[in-house]
């Protein structure tokens, strides 16, 4: 592995994605891991060894299944730049829907209160908090650490959200909020693809036997701390958008319906506390 490229070219033979082997060597080389075309302009520069020695820990790590967001600590969302690690979970893109359906549901210039439960890095927070400055955001995480870094990253974004430290609705007694939004766990405790997760904290992914268990909590609770009109979204897993909308309709929640991520999987689902 003498150049830049030959470096990429071994890796990628070891089983890496191209665009992961350049996003590990930037970050390698202390770049920052979109700068894709400096690294195609100097392909051919010598690798120094302690590059090479930094690179061969982080692709390692990636090929046991660690996500790249925790190698590399960041991770782009909704237009932000967040820093990631093993205390939270890493933000999917397929949550960007659940991003869009809430400001679809938020004025531009209103005042409106909206909650996020389960902040984890506060993603959905953040990025709501980014494009509906008027609107006060609460986020709820029961983990410490976990809002941990998700004041470091309002910090590091320049947004303010309020933090609470609880479970789901347990810190916010009496309070009432015009959307609900939330990405907790929905995956059942024995799902065959839970290896492959084994690197990000359990507690945000399973969710009881069947996935669902803090879906049904929050669907259950959720009226009492909705505005009149207000809205509860969730998501959920692929194939669950039919089962939470009839947690939602049995619940007495009006107009609920799926909104469908960029690969048309159903992907969040929600419903409308009556007026």
């Amino acid at each position: 592995m003498s150049t830049l490229s030959d470096a990429l070219i071994h890796w990628q033979s070891r089983g890496l994605p191209r665009l992961e082997a350049q996003m590990l060597l930037l970050h390698a080389l202390h770049r920052a891991t979109h700068d894709r075309a400096w690294l195609l302009a100097h392909d051919t520069d010598p690798l120094p060894a302690a590059t090479a020695a930094r690179l061969q820990t982080l692709a390692e790590r990636r090929l046991a299944g660690e996500p790249i967001a925790y190698l590399t600590g960041e991770k782009a969302f909704h237009g932000l730049s967040l820093h990631v690690d093993a205390r939270v979970l890493d933000p999917r893109d397929d949550t960007e829907t659940l991003v869009d359906w809430a400001l679809a549901l938020l004025p531009a210039d209103a005042p409106r209160r909206v909650l996020d439960l389960g902040t984890g890095s506060g993603a959905i927070a953040l990025a709501i908090a980014r494009q509906r400055p008027a609107a006060r955001v609460v986020a709820v995480d029961a983990s410490g650490d976990a809002l941990d870094v998700a004041a470091a990253n309002a910090e590091r974004s320049a947004l303010a959200i309020e933090l609470r430290h609880g479970n789901w609705f347990a810190p916010l007694a009496g309070e009432r909020f015009d959307v609900i939004a939330s990405n907790p766990p929905y995956i059942a405790e024995h799902d065959p693809h839970l290896p492959a997760l084994a690197h990000e904290p359990r507690a945000a992914l399973v969710s009881g036997p069947d996935g669902l268990d803090d879906i049904r909590h929050l669907v259950a609770h959720a009226a009492t701390h909705l505005t009149p009109g207000g809205w509860l979204l969730l998501e959920h897993g692929w194939e669950q958008a039919e089962r939470v909308r009839d947690l939602l309709q049995a619940a007495g929640f009006a107009q609920v319906q799926s909104r469908r991520d960029l690969a048309g999987v159903e992907r969040c689902s929600g419903g409308q506390r009556a007026p």
